[in-house]
Parts: C-alpha cells; sequence; structure tokens
C-alpha cells in the first residue's frame, strides 16, 4: 500500500474528512459558530487554531527552505518541485527577506521566481544583487488583489492577471504574505476555477486573520477546502506583543 501514490493520499484524505467531522463536533461542543476566535486567558480552553490543524499528510518529505523563524516555510516535496523542467514559483510579499526565494534559486537550475510587493522596491538582500540569479527572477512593486486595476497606485493585479501578464498556466508553489488580502484574493481564485483543478501545485500561506468572526473564518476555510487544499504543516508566527496575547497570525503549507 505505501508504495502506491494513489492510494497514500487517498489514505490521507480519509483521516482529514475524519478530522473535518471532529472540527465540526468541537464547534458544537464549545457552543457553535459564534463562539469567540481567541477567548480570554483561563476562560475558554481553546484558540481558534485549535479547530483548524494541518491532519493532512505530505507523502513526500517536508523541507524547511529560507530561514528558521519569520521568512522560511516548509515545502512538501522540495526536491520533486526544485527539478520540474521549468519551474515556477510566485511569491507576493516579499518585504526585505527572501532567504525562502535564495535556497531555491541555489538549489534549482530551472526555477523562475516571480515577486510582487508594493511596500518594497526590489528583493531582499539575499537575491537582489547576485549575478547568478538575475535571470530567473523578476519583479514588480504590485499589490495582489482579486481583480485587476493596473491604472490604481500602485497598480494592482489579480493572479490570473498577473499568471497571463506572464504567460503562464501553472505555478509550481505560490506564496502568499499579503497582510490579511488573502482572503479575498484566495476567494477569487476559488471562484473562477470552480470545479477545475487550481493553478498552483502549492500554497504556502501566512494568515492574519484581525477581526474576523469564527463563522466568517470558518466558512472561508471550508472553501480553501472544497477547493481541494489540505493543510499539511502549520506554525503559529508571535512576533510583536499584541499577537503574543492575541496569536492572530498563523502560517499554512497546503
Amino acid at each position: 500500500m505505501w508504495g502506491d501514490l494513489h492510494q497514500i493520499l487517498q489514505y490521507s484524505e480519509g483521516i482529514y474528512q475524519q478530522t473535518i467531522r471532529d472540527r465540526n463536533n468541537l464547534v458544537r461542543i464549545w457552543g457553535g459558530e459564534g463562539i469567540t476566535p481567541f477567548p480570554e486567558p483561563n476562560s475558554n480552553f481553546y484558540t481558534m487554531w485549535d479547530f483548524f490543524i494541518p491532519a493532512f499528510s505530505c507523502p513526500f518529505s517536508v523541507t524547511r527552505v529560507g530561514t528558521m523563524g519569520d521568512g522560511g516555510k516548509w515545502v512538501c516535496g522540495f526536491e520533486r518541485v526544485i527539478h520540474q523542467k521549468d519551474c515556477v514559483i510566485y511569491s507576493s510579499g516579499v518585504a526585505q527577506e527572501s532567504s525562502f526565494e535564495k535556497q531555491i534559486l541555489e538549489r534549482s537550475s530551472s526555477c523562475k521566481i516571480y515577486g510582487y510587493d508594493f511596500s518594497v522596491e526590489n528583493w531582499g538582500p539575499q537575491i537582489r544583487d547576485v549575478p547568478e540569479f538575475k535571470e530567473r527572477i523578476a519583479f514588480k512593486p504590485w499589490k495582489l488583489q482579486p481583480v485587476d486595476n493596473p491604472s490604481a497606485n500602485p497598480p494592482e493585479y489579480s493572479l490570473q492577471g498577473l499568471m497571463k501578464k506572464n504567460g503562464h498556466t501553472f505555478i509550481d508553489i505560490l506564496k502568499l504574505d499579503i497582510e490579511g488580502s488573502e482572503f479575498d484574493v484566495l476567494d477569487s481564485i476559488f471562484k473562477e476555477y470552480k470545479g477545475k483543478p487550481l493553478p498552483f501545485g502549492q500554497l504556502q500561506l501566512e494568515v492574519h486573520v484581525g477581526s474576523k468572526s469564527f463563522a466568517d473564518f470558518l466558512h472561508w476555510w471550508e472553501r480553501l477546502e472544497e477547493a481541494g487544499l489540505r493543510p499539511f504543516w502549520t506554525e503559529v508566527r508571535v512576533i510583536s506583543r499584541s499577537e503574543q496575547k492575541n496569536r492572530r497570525t498563523d502560517r499554512f503549507c497546503l
């Protein structure tokens, strides 16, 4: 059984479906969809992240790519991805940390990486001035949004619009850290590709819950599951004091 990829995926999907049933039961136990996402300390002993766990097993090795801490990601089947012919990576939300992209470029001779971030002018120092990377990286200070609006300041593009401009039909890894815009951006993708395979193989996602209610996040997560995405890894990002108190930011690998 364990040598057959299809059977392995079927087995993992069975476990994940049980996790969904367990989640629905846990929601009922704590009072339904109107529960508080992040209860005050010593009140209710859960946080929202307890309901959304990485219960799907990646059938390949999982590798930390990039720095430890903020900036690095856990990638399913990293060696398989980087040896794909014409490997394509999209990275939206760059800031000044490009260690993830640097490791991909160092380990692969074919991967090309396209970066988008309206808050900075270029890649992080890890890759922007490295001559051997120049032909395999592209960057635009554009904002990822649900619809195209190139005349906006900064210019706004949907993922679909960017793929069309770049002549791409598939992205091997899509990395998103877009400060709360991930909800609308991904919803637009789910809507366009409803009933069809998504245009990316793996999603590296930083989730910014902010003031979202538990019910709103649950329904969004269910749309993510309906689109075929399954979480295989997660890590809580705790940087500032407010995040230490609320833990409203989390990274998911799907």
